[in-house]
């Protein structure tokens, strides 16, 4: 049995209560790892070409508010 079939196995056993836990903290789990994914990618550079193109679309007139 894998890690993650024993995990889908704990989780279809919780209570109602424990699942809306478990939900809250997935979902804060995962957005710092989202975070800390973006961080690097910002820090390594990864997203300099998108914010150039983005910069560069703004100052062509492509862009509107929203």
């Amino acid at each position: 049995m894998t890690i993650l079939h024993e995990i889908e196995e704990a989780v279809s056993r919780l209570s109602e209560t424990e699942l809306n836990d478990f939900r809250k903290w997935f979902e804060e789990f995962d957005q710092q790892l989202w975070d800390e994914q973006f961080e690097a990618d910002v820090q390594s550079g990864n997203l300099d070409s998108i914010a150039d193109q983005a910069i560069a679309d703004f100052k062509a007139g492509k862009c509107k508010e929203i």
